[in-house]
């Protein structure tokens, strides 16, 4: 994923040195956000509301304003988390979580210069690099015909949420209700990211369900810590903007 890239390439920056051992994390607190209405199942053969409007308004504007998240990006991350707590309530996923990962894989979606549009969308298209097996890098040839990353060679992660082709062929999500499922819009990119989590780690409120989940979006023991990090930042009152990234 795009985040062990940008971590390998900022390894190369600096003067060689000893890294400090980690271990993995306890899990951060998990949180929902305020819901703008009572969540209400839809009736039977009618399609759950996109979720990007689950979430107070209020609510949504105060903590953008309080992490720097952007807020359309908080739509998509909140909305997820508030329907998979109704469709899933023993996975225990929290809003945080989700901005966590969104801020180590993309900046929220604003990597290299990429905006997330009002709808949702993400443009221009956040593409990783290459997975050819080179140093610090998986060997995944390519899955999709270069559909998804336009790479008909070698898979690469894409969109906000930075999945490979292969594993959002598996788990792909229709967040927007658009009828259509695009990992380079964020409300299907978060929605498939919290599916994927729920049923990679199960109970996301214990310590080993949390890193379970989060070890199965990227195993590097770094990434979790700064994943739990980010996660747990974002709901402490006296928390800093998320503004300025270690990435």
């Amino acid at each position: 994923m795009l985040a062990g890239a940008l971590l390998l390439a900022l390894s190369g920056c600096a003067e060689p040195r000893q890294a400090p051992a980690l271990d993995y994390p306890s899990a951060p607190d998990q949180r929902l956000p305020e819901a703008a209405a009572p969540a209400e199942d839809p009736a039977p053969g009618q399609p759950w509301a996109p979720i990007a409007g689950l979430a107070d308004e209020a609510w949504l504007e105060e903590v953008a304003e309080r992490t720097g998240i952007p807020q359309r990006a908080l739509a998509a991350y909140s909305g997820a988390a508030l329907l998979v707590a109704q469709t899933r309530p023993e996975c225990g996923l929290g809003w945080n979580t989700l901005a966590g990962i969104g801020q180590v894989e993309s900046h929220h979606g604003t990597y290299a210069e990429a905006q997330v549009e009002p709808d949702g969308q993400v443009a221009p298209a956040i593409i990783g690099i290459p997975l050819d097996g080179s140093p610090g890098l998986a060997e995944i040839p390519d899955t999709d015909g270069g559909t998804l990353d336009g790479d008909t060679e070698w898979d690469r992660a894409v969109g906000p949420m930075q999945f490979i082709p292969a594993t959002w062929a598996l788990y792909a999500q229709d967040g927007s209700r658009s009828g259509d499922s695009d990992p380079h819009h964020f409300d299907d990119a978060a929605l498939t990211a919290a599916v994927y989590l729920c049923e990679s780690g199960e109970d996301l409120s214990s310590d080993e369900g949390w890193v379970d989940a989060v070890v199965a979006y990227n195993q590097s023991v770094r990434y979790v810590n700064d994943v739990a990090a980010r996660a747990q930042e974002y709901v402490s009152p006296d928390a800093p903007s998320a503004a300025d990234s270690s990435y």
